[in-house]
């Protein structure tokens, strides 16, 4: 979850109320909060530094929180511990980290590069940690990266296309020459991936010392992946720009600091800007549908951002295949692509891609 503002209190339904008194908690003080983009509903219990986190409609997901909050922390990395968990009506007691999310410690003014130094370190713990990856969870594998650039071909693509644009054929094409972009990662399994390692999802925590200073949310659909896929989503965020020079800043410490079985620092670095160029292209996609499928235009405000960063990963990945091919088929795929976004209005409030 994302920090979330508070809303009126609502009564509690009757399981709910039953498994705050089965933990002792009848009678407490309820703040209701808003909800954010997933199927997931929290309640604020303000005197005992607890969320009551309630999933009905996802109970693989509920069933992965729980088993990822216990992995992290047994880390040595801070996600929220549960205090007590009710599957059968996808509710939990967990620990509230509060409201100081990056995003708004930003806003305040806190030290960027702190910020985001604090949470390099704490991707190189769980890249160091050995049993970073001992956990069951769903592989990021090549047929997965595919699938999530069909999103491109779908929506995207028609969207800047010009007229007698195949589109069958340009989604078949694009497929093989990501295929073979992709294939050396494509069984990479050597860590927790938390996919949405980005400042909505990342909380500064006082009290607390080193790598456990920053709170990690929403990592329930982690997968096991590439190291570098977490750096890109933190560095190369959709909703905002870095300072100028702290992502390659960010990017070195990493490198220096990267577990030797990574490989020399070009390979991180070429795997960096490959998987960028997925995930920007992914966005993209993501993005168009949002606004066109489900009637959520704002998104596009930040579609000229992603379409700057994939076409800058495409370059330092150097995938000129692909350059080309988007250049033969999409000619103006970038000016279209960003004159989408132009009337669209800043979103407010997080994100999910």
């Amino acid at each position: 979850m994302t920090a979330l503002p508070a809303v009126p209190p609502l009564p509690l339904d009757p399981p709910a109320a039953t498994f705050l008194a089965r933990h002792g908690l009848a009678g407490e003080t309820l703040v209701p909060l808003t909800a954010d983009a997933s199927t997931r509903r929290y309640v604020r219990l303000p005197d005992r530094g607890l969320l009551l986190m309630e999933d009905r409609q996802d109970p693989v997901g509920f069933a992965a929180y729980l088993r990822l909050s216990r992995h992290l922390c047994a880390l040595g990395l801070s996600a929220p511990r549960v205090q007590g968990a009710d599957p059968s009506h996808g509710l939990a007691l967990v620990e509230d980290f509060g409201t100081s999310t990056y995003t708004a410690c930003l806003a305040a003014g806190h030290d960027e590069r702190a910020l985001y130094e604090l949470a390099v370190d704490a991707l190189l713990h769980l890249h160091h940690e050995p049993r970073g990856a001992a956990v069951s969870q769903p592989a990021f594998d090549l047929d997965t990266y595919l699938t999530e650039l069909d999103v491109f071909s779908d929506w995207f693509a028609p969207a800047v296309a010009p007229s007698g644009f195949d589109p069958s054929g340009f989604a078949r094409r694009f497929r093989e020459l990501w295929a073979a972009a992709l294939a050396p990662i494509g069984e990479r399994r050597e860590t927790l991936v938390l996919r949405d390692f980005h400042v909505d999802n990342l909380m500064l925590l006082e009290g607390r010392t080193g790598v456990a200073r920053c709170g990690l949310l929403d990592f329930q659909d982690g997968v096991l992946g590439p190291c570098e896929y977490d750096l890109v989503s933190l560095l190369q965020d959709a909703r905002r720009d870095l300072a100028p020079g702290l992502e390659a800043a960010m990017l070195q410490r990493y490198v220096a600091g990267a577990p030797a079985h990574l490989g020399p620092a070009d390979e991180i670095r070429q795997r960096y800007a490959l998987l960028g160029a997925q995930r920007h292209a992914r966005i993209a996609g993501v993005f168009v549908r949002l606004s066109r499928r489900d009637g959520k235009p704002r998104y596009l405000a930040f579609l000229p951002r992603v379409l700057r960063q994939l076409e800058t990963a495409l370059d330092d990945a150097g995938l000129t295949d692909i350059r080309a091919f988007l250049a033969a088929e999409l000619p103006e795929w970038r000016q279209h692509g960003s004159e989408l976004g132009t009337d669209a209005d800043i979103l407010k409030g997080p994100i999910r891609v």
